[in-house]
């Protein structure tokens, strides 16, 4: 049974790290979480955007333009992560990562973030502690507030985020958009993500610079801003592959998209772990998500906004009656697995 201290929830570290949600219970949780998200970096008692902010039942926000960006994204212990090859500050970012690059991908400002927590019973407070405490970083790395969430009892653990975000009076940069002759660029890293889930699926931890990229990716939040208002035509964040997301933009809009793999520069960890491997470093580049790079669609007299590089161009409309391939590597049909689809 909780003690009277626990009860009545006391401050940030002061429990045992063996301490465990069923130790505790749900209030001292609750409470413990809404002290982190309340005492987080750049915090106070309520954001700028924010009216009613953790302790209600919901919390309300205003939002500058009257234009609410909103994502949802889940990760679940052994499929998105695992708590061996992770800690628990780098399971918060990433899941944090994954719901605020949505937002930056349609060209908004992240702004809130709500994490909701399934939990077996045995999971210790301190894991908790810091596991949030990488989603309360992450968020403000994205210049966002976690304002809420829920948690329950679960068999194992699940986290469940929604990302919030202003479109600051800008049109939403979707998929849907991309036209003939439009230059393909991308801004962030490609491919690292993969490597790195490679090289701890072989017992090792190094490079260290990959393995870090699967643990905690850094998506390019300002970079999704500054394409909106350089134009840019269509946007996605690559979360399932180059490929794949590209052939979502492709179908949305339409079109078909050329990736010229001379374009594509590797970096000397990738082109080091490949080797390693004896793997052309393109299967990851390609093929691997997670990365949560941004990439967009501008028209070719448009300058590219400063993050960004073209890796490609959008060939021509796409006649879904002929068998046209959406998406092609250097005018042929990809010789990589197009990325990573649930439930296949």
């Amino acid at each position: 049974m909780p003690n009277d201290d626990a009860r009545r929830g006391i401050g940030i570290g002061e429990f045992d790290n063996g301490v465990t949600l069923a130790d505790v219970g749900e209030l001292v949780l609750v409470e413990r979480i809404s002290l982190l998200c309340r005492s987080g970096p750049g915090s106070s008692a309520l954001g700028a955007d924010e009216v009613v902010g953790i302790g209600d039942d919901a919390a309300v926000l205003s939002i500058s333009s009257g234009q609410i960006v909103a994502a949802a994204d889940m990760a679940v212990a052994g499929r998105h992560f695992r708590t061996d090859w992770s800690e628990p500050e780098d399971i918060g970012a990433k899941v944090a990562a994954a719901n605020l690059a949505d937002i930056a991908a349609m060209g908004a400002q992240p702004t809130s973030l709500l994490i909701s927590l399934g939990l077996p019973a045995e999971t210790t407070l301190m894991w908790v502690e810091r596991l949030m405490q990488g989603v309360i970083d992450e968020a403000a790395r994205a210049q966002a507030r976690v304002i809420g969430g829920d948690v329950v009892r679960a068999d194992a653990i699940v986290i469940s985020g929604m990302a919030l975000g202003d479109g600051q009076g800008r049109p939403p940069v979707r998929r849907a958009g991309a036209q003939p002759g439009d230059v393909v660029a991308v801004a962030g890293i490609l491919g690292w993500s993969a490597a790195g889930l490679a090289v701890l699926t072989r017992g090792f931890r190094s490079p260290r610079a990959l393995v870090d990229a699967h643990r905690r990716p850094q998506p390019p939040y300002r970079a999704g801003i500054d394409a909106a208002r350089h134009g840019a035509h269509a946007m996605i964040d690559i979360s399932d592959g180059l490929l794949l997301d590209l052939s979502r933009v492709a179908h949305a809009s339409g079109v078909i998209v050329n990736v010229d793999s001379a374009l594509i520069a590797i970096a000397e960890p990738l082109a080091a772990a490949a080797s390693a491997y004896n793997l052309d470093p393109l299967y990851w580049v390609l093929g691997g998500g997670e990365d949560h790079a941004l990439v967009a669609f501008f028209a070719a007299d448009q300058e590219l906004p400063v993050d960004f590089t073209a890796i490609g161009t959008v060939s021509q409309l796409h006649d879904a009656g002929t068998g046209q391939l959406s998406v092609t590597v250097d005018g042929r049909p990809p010789q990589v697995e197009s990325g990573f689809t649930h439930f296949s």
